[in-house]
């Protein structure tokens, strides 16, 4: 008898775990308790997959032998509570489809900093002429890849709430960016999400790798009090390593098996310490999957980055549009003001979770001169800066938000967009507000 796969959660994520249910003999059950995209519905037809969108159906969810849940979906919402009374397994794509593929798995995941080392890693393994997926939180499902393609190699990033759903899943090379207070709203503190973040680790063996950040203080507690079975190759621009990376005399060092690789942080394609963080992580996953050094230094000098990651926009009449939808917690918003220069207008704000903004005070006081709030609430983000900010204005549009940057700065300023928040009051997602906010630069 075949076994009966419920997905939760009709985007790329549960639909390709959908397809890949199908393909390998699972009768299937889609449901989603909002509305499902009219591609995504496209997909599920083609492939005779049964769907529901607007509700969730006790009796056709709870009688699964298994649960892919879309990690979107909170694990406190009361079908997934009652299908773990009921002892259904309730796992993430990540896992299901781990199942079905032998490639060789490069897994990254932090607060800050795991988008772009995913890209600039698959980058470099594609330039090498690997057979390369990249997946996760990035492009195509993961589990429609295992179904439709056939790579040796995937480069996958990994959020905290994919992480949790995973738990035979084993990464050959596990990347740990940093972790800082993030999505507190759905973590029972820091220690639950940090928790969750570690688990990038876990059922590593000696024949694997765990690449850190050695300055991130967090990592160094959780590092220093686990049992940790993988090769541990640190990161750092304060220390020197005799295996990892590290930066000396504007030199960024990377070594691994008695292989030396130095390269000028100058000549570097992406700008900013949290940029040398990024790609001292891609340099010595590189290095342990014995890229050719000239292939690692071509794409660290010509990479050209990520999407709504500091990306600029336009200059117009001398003010410089950047766009940092990606900013989704104060962290990134931190590397984003510190690598700005002065005369800023800071467009923020959107669905706080649970964000502490103090650490942004001396960065806010020296570089921004107004600050432009797109979010339904806005109220936290004046109460931490109206001491420190004169000019604070509320708007409901990446138009408007663009349109009030544009009255607000002079030739020579730079209008940041860099949120530190989610963007579902407003947008469909940090892609959504950045195009949105892309498209008004370009209608100015």
């Amino acid at each position: 008898m075949s076994t009966r796969i419920v997905i939760l959660g009709a985007g790329e994520s549960g639909v390709g775990s959908a397809i890949l249910a199908q393909k390998n003999g699972a009768q299937v059950f889609v449901s989603d308790f909002g509305k499902i995209s009219d591609k995504y519905k496209q997909k599920l037809n083609d492939y005779k997959i049964e769907w529901e969108e607007g509700t969730h159906t006790f009796e056709k969810i709870i009688n699964a032998d298994e649960i892919i849940k879309s990690p979107g979906i909170p694990e406190k919402v009361e079908i997934v509570q009652k299908a773990i009374e009921k002892g259904i397994p309730v796992i993430s794509e990540i896992e299901y489809a781990a199942r079905y593929t032998n490639a060789y798995k490069i897994c990254i995941t932090g607060s800050n900093g795991k988008t772009t080392t995913t890209t600039l890693i698959h980058y470099i393994l594609k330039t090498a002429g690997l057979n390369v997926g990249i997946a996760g939180n990035v492009g195509q499902s993961w589990a429609l890849q295992v179904a439709e393609c056939n790579y040796d190699y995937y480069v996958i990033e990994l959020s905290s709430f994919q992480l949790d759903g995973m738990f035979d899943f084993k990464a050959d090379i596990a990347i740990l960016m940093n972790i800082t207070p993030d999505h507190l709203d759905r973590y029972n503190g820091m220690q639950g999400y940090t928790d969750s973040k570690m688990r990038i680790i876990q059922n590593q063996t000696n024949a694997d790798y765990f690449i850190y950040c050695a300055d991130d203080e967090v990592t160094q507690q959780e590092v220093a009090k686990k049992t940790i079975l993988a090769k541990k190759l640190p990161f750092s621009i304060k220390e020197k390593f005799t295996e990892g990376a590290y930066k000396e005399n504007e030199q960024v060092i990377i070594k691994h098996h008695k292989n030396e690789f130095t390269m000028s942080i100058h000549d570097l394609a992406l700008k900013g310490q949290h940029n040398t963080y990024n790609s001292m992580a891609a340099g010595i996953a590189s290095q342990v999957l014995k890229i050719r050094k000239e292939v690692i230094r071509e794409c660290l000098s010509n990479f050209q980055g990520v999407e709504h990651r500091l990306e600029h926009v336009l200059k117009v009449h001398g003010i410089e549009f950047v766009n940092d939808s990606k900013a989704t917690n104060v962290n990134s918003t931190w590397y984003a003001l510190e690598s700005m220069p002065q005369g800023l207008i800071w467009i923020a704000g959107g669905i706080d979770k649970g964000n502490d903004y103090s650490s942004l005070e001396d960065l806010v006081r020296k570089k921004v001169k107004a600050i432009i709030c797109l979010g339904k609430d806005n109220s936290k983000i004046h109460k931490a800066f109206s001491h420190i900010v004169e000019t604070i204005v509320d708007v409901q549009s990446a138009s408007d938000a663009v349109k009030t940057a544009y009255y607000l700065a002079r030739n020579g300023d730079t209008v940041l967009l860099s949120p530190a928040c989610a963007s579902f009051d407003l947008f469909d997602n940090y892609e959504d507000r950045g195009r949105q906010f892309k498209q008004a630069v370009k209608d100015l």
